[in-house]
């Protein structure tokens, strides 16, 4: 008899999210995880949830979609089974629109999106000021998409774990995973320097370092980590009302007094430091978007590895060339968001053998034989 059910690899929102949706059906898992839960990626994320702000006709849109209309449930729902508050707010995204950008593109995306029935709206100058008076005044117009929001990352992660281990969930950590074999029906799971252990199914959410693992029979996964480096300021002036987006930063208040400034995208391999270049480009990218931000504390600085792929899709789906092996990595800069939609899929998939339509542009065998 294997150990349990299922393991998850990898604790990030992603393998969380996996692992609270798993147990919440019954099923046994053990999430395991190099570092602990909510330790990678997911502590330097601000939580957007803006599948809208970069236009219509994207492939990753229909996954982002579905997803955001299931976060109030997906909150409420974790939030009462850990017993522990979250923070999240749908107050809208604006996106500012300086004087040498396009405002034709601007204007097709909000044509785009009253054709889809969304609430958005193209502001000129004046009225992107009343939107949000702590704008720059060289500002000429702004995007107000009023379904976004954010959620605070390390409080989901928080209360993922917690609901998670509630509902019987067991979490070994710290476990770095060195190989993954098959044998007799059961998936054998080996760490560096711990004992192996056994599952029926084994779910690789190890968001960068997924391509690290050695999977037995199975090429490693083309996914690279992309670093993103994000502030918090201290600021006791004036609250942003939501969400702004300018052309060098975004800027998110996260809490009271709190600002999140992010985020850089750097082809920098496993280097997770911060670096002088990264949080000077933020800082002065926030001040221009925002000047009285001058006057802020600067609070810490956070890096997170991005799971990439080539063509910026997660990779959620079967294996072909290992039975019991289910992928859910390659996020990006979307984990957050697809959170809810990746956990529903996956235990859709583990439990039920059912294969949710949108996964036939997230399989892992559009980059080859996994």
């Amino acid at each position: 008899m294997p150990d349990c059910d299922v393991a998850v690899v990898g604790a990030g929102v992603i393998g969380e999210a996996i692992t609270y949706e798993l147990v919440a059906r019954g099923a046994s898992v053990t999430l395991v995880d190099g570092r602990g839960p909510g330790l990678g990626a997911t502590q330097a994320s601000a939580g957007m949830l803006v599948p809208y702000l970069e236009g219509f006709g994207r492939p990753l849109l229909p996954l982002a979609a579905r997803s955001l209309e299931m976060y109030d449930t997906f909150v409420d729902r974790v939030s009462r089974d850990a017993g522990i508050g979250v923070a999240y707010r749908r107050t809208g995204s604006l996106q500012v629109i300086t004087a040498d950008e396009p405002f034709g593109h601007f204007k097709q995306i909000a044509d785009d999106a009253h054709r889809a029935g969304l609430d958005c709206e193209l502001l000129d100058a004046q009225a992107a000021k009343e939107a949000e008076p702590q704008l720059t005044p060289d500002v000429a117009g702004a995007l107000l998409v009023k379904a976004h929001g954010f959620v605070a990352a390390s409080e989901l992660s928080g209360a993922l774990a917690a609901a998670s281990i509630k509902h019987g969930a067991r979490i070994r950590v710290p476990a770095r995973v060195q190989r993954i074999e098959n044998h007799d029906d059961v998936v054998e799971i080996h760490f560096e320097n711990d004992t192996p252990m056994t599952a029926r199914d084994v779910v690789v959410a190890a968001g960068s370092w997924s391509g690290q693992i050695d999977i037995a029979g199975v090429p490693p996964l083309p996914v690279r980590p992309v670093r993103g480096q994000l502030l918090q300021l201290s600021w006791e002036g004036p609250a942003l009302r939501r969400i702004v987006w300018g052309p060098r930063c975004y800027l998110v208040p996260v809490a009271a007094g709190s600002i999140l400034v992010g985020a850089t995208v750097e082809d920098a391999g496993f280097d997770e430091r911060t670096t002088v270049a990264g949080v000077r480009d933020l800082l002065d990218g926030a001040c221009d978007l925002v000047p009285h931000l001058c006057q802020a504390a600067f609070v810490a600085a956070r890096v997170g590895l991005r799971p990439a792929t080539a063509d910026e899709m997660p990779i959620i789906g079967r294996s072909t060339r290992m039975p019991g092996l289910v992928y859910a990595t390659g996020h990006f800069r979307n984990g957050v968001l697809l959170a809810p939609l990746t956990a529903r899929m996956v235990a859709d998939l583990v439990l039920d053998n059912l294969e949710d339509p949108l996964l036939g542009a997230t399989k892992p065998q559009r980059f080859g034989e996994y």
